[in-house]
């Protein structure tokens, strides 16, 4: 995409040659279109790649509410951001969490917007799928990453299966699109992938597998113990199925392949074996109001004080601006014997993914 002209207008505002605000353009000539917002750093379940079991949450106080966080987004939004995703935490724990979601659908009927859409951990979508619907949510991310019940109860800690399943069965009759996303965990997982693209491919769900990702102290358990190369993966998948490859592109990271035998789509994520970094249109608001640029980078800006500083949003866009111009090339994510710590010391549920 080629820059856009811009010029600086008498309010400060960085204008376009159509006299809008101008789009976010990164150093490497990159538009940022693609914004995930966690709006809660909590969660119901405990998933063992994600949190520690003793999570210590952040204050109440330290939280955006949720008219902050609608007025933010639609600060992207008029910036030209055309994706937002919510996340968390697990985002449908956030009290009232339909009010702002009802508020972001109006972005969807002006035609500022082209998509607004959650990753969930299921466990709400029985309360929400309907309203979801309402407010203009057309497809999910639902995490699962194991359909054995005791497995899955390990994985998550806290997690029910059954109630997750309701979830699902939820979300379809309400007339969702669905999208599972699977971690890869050696040892853990590693036994079940071709029944996951069996049973997605029954069900009409696309799948994407995500590499384990270095973020966090997740408690007795290792990055290197779970970490298993999508590489791997996708060598034992094509044992048993057809995978062909597709030019199918969500907005996200993910390359797809569409399975012959059963017509459905898998997606790799693969942040550590063959990183996505090149192409990447997002960046990621916390549920504190800070921006971080890169997931794999600690580098960040807190728009939550220009936010707070005034009822316009001239110094929130100037501060979004400025974040926007330190977008890094690329993430530092590495696993290896040498480096048993987390890369990034923050927890995926603290950043939404």
């Amino acid at each position: 995409m080629d820059k856009l002209e811009q010029s600086v207008g008498s309010s400060g505002m960085v204008v376009s040659e159509s006299g809008g605000e101008a789009p976010l353009i990164d150093p490497f000539q990159r538009a940022i279109s693609y914004l995930r917002v966690s709006v809660t750093d909590r969660c119901d379940f405990r998933c063992v790649y994600c949190m520690s079991e003793d999570m210590t949450f952040l204050p109440k106080a330290e939280v955006l509410s949720l008219e902050e966080l609608d007025r933010l987004c639609s600060a992207f939004v008029r910036l030209g951001v055309k994706k937002l995703r919510l996340t968390g935490g697990e985002p449908l724990v956030r009290r009232n969490i339909m009010w702002l979601i009802e508020r972001l659908g109006r972005h969807l009927k002006t035609g500022e917007l082209n998509e607004l859409t959650l990753t969930t951990n299921g466990s709400q979508l029985a309360r929400y799928a309907d309203e979801l619907v309402a407010a203009g949510v057309k497809r999910l991310n639902v995490s699962i990453d194991t359909l054995d019940p005791h497995k899955f109860a390990a994985i998550t800690r806290w997690g029910k299966f059954d109630k997750v399943m309701d979830g699902l069965a939820a979300a379809e009759a309400a007339g969702l699109k669905i999208k599972i996303n699977c971690v890869a965990l050696k040892g853990v997982n590693d036994d079940e992938v071709h029944n996951l693209v069996a049973w997605c491919g029954e069900r009409g769900y696309d799948l994407t597998f995500i590499e384990v990702m270095p973020m966090g102290d997740i408690g007795g358990e290792t990055r290197l113990e779970q970490y298993w190369p999508l590489s791997m993966l996708r060598a034992e998948l094509q044992k048993r199925w057809t995978l062909n490859e597709i030019d199918y592109k969500t907005g996200g990271p993910a390359r797809y392949v569409e399975v012959k035998e059963t017509g459905g789509r898998i997606g790799f994520i693969t942040p550590l074996t063959h990183n996505f970094c090149e192409s990447c249109n997002r960046v990621r608001l916390t549920c504190t109001g800070t921006l971080y640029m890169c997931l794999g980078q600690e580098d960040a800006a807190d728009l939550r004080q220009p936010l707070r500083a005034s009822d316009d949003d001239q110094l929130l866009i100037a501060a979004i601006r400025e974040a926007i111009t330190r977008k890094p090339k690329g993430h530092d994510f590495i696993i290896d014997r040498r480096r048993r710590g987390p890369a990034v010391g923050r927890h995926m549920s603290v950043t939404g993914g």
